[in-house]
């Protein structure tokens, strides 16, 4: 925990009157999380300062978490703070009047491979930027205040992305902060329900994905969402990306692929890579992308770029298991 870095965010905060918070476009329950429970923990603790929730798509996913900030005019933001979750990079940044700001700070967990801002607290071992929030909270608790609502975001976002606690970013500070949180009182139940329960049409295109899918002869599985089949099933993008968790609990798979047709003339296919053990975020950076060791996405332009990339996660599962003991 760098609280150095804390200590001058907390100071900048004190600073401003005028504070705009942003995250990246298409936005997961990480992003969403963290920049509404941030949102709600300053509104709380300062009430006196003006806070915004500023960005430029919503996330259909996470509508049950509640509404954004209404847009403000140009000028509010020149003398205003902004603070930016859950971003990688500057370009993926969904206000694109961030640049407006009289200053920036970046507070993420991806690898730090582009940096911005005038303060950047990146911690890439944490299993969220949810965790980083609620670990801000926690350190000076003394001056900020937390209640039922922002808990609530911030654990959402802490669950949605470490797996369920599953995924080997989980530490025990994150299942500390975690308690934390539910000792605020978060009715897990329904935050489950709204989380993971499925339409039924949505248990079909699962199904659907089961029969269709791919397996390469190392262990890679993947699907191709193409546009029919997201008619076929009226699917949104969101909708599409999630064919990526279907495929992973195949034994003997490593690495799973869910490569998405976006809408428009040019072709533009979104992937989704997520592995166990191996690491494909460098396979990701080959492709337009990036992201953690074993969860990032990309983009290919065609067909024969796809399973380029699908050869280059068989090669790398290969290598992984004829170096590796221990993979299942």
């Amino acid at each position: 925990m760098n609280r150095e870095i804390m200590e001058k965010i907390l100071q900048k905060i004190k600073q401003y009157h005028r504070i705009i918070i942003t995250r990246h476009v298409r936005a997961d329950g990480d992003a969403v999380g963290s920049t509404k429970g941030l949102y709600t923990i300053l509104k709380l603790s300062f009430p006196e300062k003006e806070i915004y929730l500023l960005n430029e798509d919503t996330s259909e996913y996470l509508e049950f978490l509640g509404e954004e900030s209404e847009p403000i005019s140009d000028e509010k933001y020149a003398d205003a703070l902004c603070i930016v979750l859950d971003t990688g990079n500057a370009e993926r940044i969904s206000n694109k009047k961030f640049s407006l700001c009289k200053e920036l700070i970046k507070i993420d967990h991806h690898l730090d491979h582009n940096p911005y801002g005038d303060i950047s607290w990146v911690e890439s071992h944490r299993s969220s930027v949810c965790e980083m929030v609620t670990a801000f909270y926690a350190e000076f608790a003394n001056e900020l205040k937390i209640d039922k609502e922002a808990a609530t975001y911030l654990y959402a976002g802490m669950v949605t992305d470490s797996g369920r606690f599953r995924f080997s970013s989980t530490s025990g500070e994150t299942l500390r902060l975690a308690g934390l949180l539910l000792d605020q009182g978060i009715d897990t139940d329904v935050l489950f329900a709204n989380l993971y329960l499925k339409e039924f049409d949505m248990l079909k295109f699962e199904a659907y994905v089961y029969d269709k899918m791919c397996i390469t002869e190392n262990g890679v599985a993947y699907i191709y969402v193409d546009r029919a089949m997201q008619e076929q099933f009226n699917l949104s993008q969101e909708d599409a990306s999630a064919a990526v968790s279907y495929m992973d609990s195949i034994k003997g798979c490593l690495c799973w692929l869910a490569f998405i047709d976006t809408p428009g003339e040019e072709k533009v296919i979104r992937v989704r890579l997520r592995s166990r053990f191996v690491t494909v975020n460098p396979i990701a950076e080959n492709h337009h992308g990036g992201g953690h060791a074993c969860a990032s996405g990309a983009t290919v332009y065609s067909e024969e770029e796809m399973m380029q990339l699908i050869a280059e996660a068989d090669a790398r599962v290969k290598e992984y298991k004829q170096t590796h003991e221990g993979w299942l």
